[in-house]
C-alpha cells in the first residue's frame, strides 16, 4: 500500500469556526468561490466547468434537460421536429427578452450558430457545434438547423453546449462585449465582473422559465485556487458554499453542525494520456507494451479507496458509464507491478525509463500514480501547470503523458468524451484512424443498434491499444452553512437557481 498523503491546512483554522455569523441569508447573497481561474465569460471562449456553470445562469438554449428524469422539454424553444437525418425545425417562444433589453427571436439563433460554426471565429472546442451546418430563418419564431451529418445526439449537446446569444449586442462587441458584460436571457444576469476574479450575479426578475425562476436575490462567486483557502473562509464566514472539497476535509466537516456535506456521484472521469502517434517526437510510448505496463503498473482501486472515497468507482474504458455507447466490455488492466515490469523490459527498458509526466488538478492523485509508475522503473517528473495552458501544449502535440479528466460537460452521450479525444482531432494522441472510423459511425446512425455496434469497437480497441489508461469516476462533496437549502445533482453543474434558503 502507498502512502496517501495530502498537505492541509484545514487542521489549522477549524478554531475559525468557533462562534462565526455567517454571510448569506441576512443580505440574500450566497457567497461562493471558483477554483479556476476563467479565460472569458464567453461560454465558447473558455472550457472549464467553471464556465458551463456560469453559463446556465446567463443564457438560455433552445432546449432544456430535466438533470433528475434526463428528459427534454423546450426552453427557448416551444417544440421542434426532425424535418429529415438532417434537419431539424424549432418553433420558438415569444415574449422573451435578453436581460439588456433586446427581444428575443430567430435572429439571435441564426446569428449565434452562424458565428460558432466560422472556423475563422475559432472557438476553443469546436465539436460543441461543427456538427452543425446552418441555421435557416423561416420566420420570426421559426429557425431549422441543417447538420453536417446525421447526428443522433443533436438534442443532448442544444440543451448543454450552445446557449443563444443576442444578435445585436454580439455582432457589435462580439467575445470581448460578452466576456465584460454578458448578455443572456438565464434566471440570472451579471450586476459586476472583475474577468477570471470576481462575478456577481442578481435575479433576473423578468426571467420567464423553464428552468426554476431564481429565488436567492445575489450570487457572490469570487476566484480562490486554492482549496485550503477556501476552507479558511467558509469556517470564517466568508463564503456560504464550497463544491470540490477533499474527502478528508469533507469528513471533518461532517463533525460541525453549523454545516451540511452532501456527497453525490460526478460523469467527470480521470485517465492517463500517452503519445502513442508520436506527435512530440519520439518516446517510448510509441510502444503498446509500454503503454499496457502503465495501465498494470497503477493501483486505481486504492487511489479510489484512499484518497477519493465516496461515490467514486474504478473506470475501465474511456467514457462515462452511464453514457449511450459506454460499456466495460474491454480489456481491463487490474494492479500487476510484476506483469508491468515484464512488459517494459519486452518493449527494450528492462531498467524503465525518465519521462515528464503532466497534471493541472487533483495533485495527491497525480504523486500517487507517479509512485506507483517508480516502482516499476518509470521516474516520471511532475509538470503542474493550469488547465488552459496544459490544453493548448496539448493541442500543440505536447504533454503527451500525463493525467487529466474530463467531465463531458454532462452530455449522456459518449460522442462528447470518446469522439472528442480520438477522431483525430487537436488533444487525440492516438491517431488510429480506424478507431476514428468507428467513433465517427456511431456519431452518425440514426440507428441504435449500429451506433452501438461502432462505439463498443473503438472502446475495445482503445483499451487493448491502452492509447488511454482510464482511472476512475469521480464524486464531488459539497459542503454549505445549514441556511442553504440545495440538492446537488449528478452531471456537477451547481444550479443557483435551484437554490432556497432555510
Amino acid at each position: 500500500m502507498k502512502p496517501f498523503l495530502r498537505a492541509s491546512a484545514f487542521a489549522l483554522v477549524t478554531a475559525l469556526s468557533c462562534g462565526q455569523a455567517f454571510a448569506g441569508k441576512a443580505d440574500d447573497t450566497v457567497h461562493t468561490a471558483f477554483t479556476k481561474e476563467l479565460e472569458s465569460v464567453d461560454f465558447y471562449y473558455q472550457s472549464a466547468r467553471e464556465g458551463t456553470i456560469l453559463s446556465r445562469h446567463i443564457w438560455d438554449g433552445l432546449v432544456y434537460r430535466d438533470p433528475k428524469t434526463g428528459e427534454y422539454s423546450g426552453n427557448l424553444a416551444e417544440s421542434w421536429t426532425w424535418v429529415d437525418d438532417m434537419t431539424l425545425e424549432f418553433k420558438l417562444r415569444e415574449g422573451i427578452t435578453f436581460h439588456n433589453g433586446e427581444p428575443f427571436d430567430a435572429d439571435d439563433v441564426v446569428h449565434t450558430i452562424t458565428f460558432i460554426t466560422d472556423p475563422e471565429n475559432k472557438v476553443v472546442t469546436p465539436s460543441y457545434s461543427n456538427w452543425m451546418k446552418s441555421a435557416e430563418k423561416i420566420d420570426q419564431y421559426t429557425v431549422r438547423i441543417h447538420t453536417e451529418r446525421p447526428f443522433p445526439a443533436a438534442l443532448e449537446y442544444l440543451s448543454s453546449l450552445i446557449p443563444i446569444y443576442p444578435n445585436e449586442y454580439y455582432a457589435e462587441g462580439g467575445p470581448t462585449a460578452m466576456g465584460l458584460k454578458p448578455v443572456g436571457t438565464g434566471p440570472y444576469m451579471v450586476e459586476s465582473l472583475e474577468p477570471g476574479k470576481h462575478y456577481v450575479l442578481k435575479k433576473f426578475d423578468g426571467y420567464k422559465g423553464p428552468k426554476t425562476k431564481a429565488e436567492i436575490g445575489t450570487i457572490d462567486i469570487r476566484t480562490i485556487p486554492d482549496i485550503n483557502t477556501q476552507m479558511a473562509e467558509l469556517l470564517s464566514g466568508g463564503i456560504d458554499f464550497v463544491w470540490g472539497v477533499p474527502t478528508d476535509q469533507a469528513e471533518q466537516l461532517t463533525t460541525m453542525d453549523q454545516f451540511v456535506v452532501a456527497n453525490e456521484a460526478t460523469m467527470r472521469i480521470g485517465y492517463i494520456t500517452m503519445d502513442a502517434a508520436a506527435r512530440g517526437g519520439e518516446n517510448p510510448f510509441t510502444k503498446k507494451e509500454v503503454r499496457q505496463a502503465v495501465g498494470y503498473a497503477i493501483d486505481r482501486q486504492a487511489i479510489v479507496d484512499n484518497l477519493l472515497k465516496g461515490s467514486s468507482e474504478v473506470v475501465h474504458a474511456a467514457c462515462y458509464p452511464t453514457q449511450f455507447g459506454c460499456t466495460d466490455d474491454v480489456m481491463k488492466y487490474e494492479y500487476n507491478p510484476e506483469k508491468a515490469k515484464e512488459l517494459l523490459a519486452a518493449a527494450g527498458y528492462p531498467n524503465g525509463f525518465e519521462t515528464e509526466f503532466y497534471a493541472y488538478r487533483n495533485r495527491p492523485y497525480a504523486e500517487a500514480m507517479m509512485a506507483y509508475l517508480a516502482d516499476v522503473g518509470i521516474k516520471a517528473n511532475l509538470n503542474y501547470l493550469k488547465y488552459s495552458a496544459l490544453r493548448d501544449l496539448q493541442k500543440n502535440g505536447g504533454g503527451g503523458f500525463g493525467f487529466l479528466t474530463w467531465g463531458s460537460n454532462s452530455l449522456g452521450d459518449m460522442s462528447a468524451i470518446t469522439s472528442l479525444f480520438f477522431e483525430m482531432g487537436d488533444q487525440d494522441f492516438a491517431r488510429d484512424e480506424e478507431v476514428s472510423n468507428w467513433l465517427k459511425e456511431g456519431d452518425t446512425s440514426v440507428k441504435d443498434e449500429v451506433r452501438l455496434e461502432a462505439y463498443g469497437k473503438a472502446l475495445k480497441k482503445i483499451a487493448e491499444e491502452a492509447y488511454w489508461i482510464p482511472t476512475f469516476s469521480y464524486n464531488a462533496n459539497y459542503v454549505f452553512t445549514k441556511e442553504v437549502d440545495y440538492k446537488p445533482t449528478p452531471d456537477e453543474i451547481v444550479r443557483f437557481f435551484d437554490m432556497k434558503w432555510n
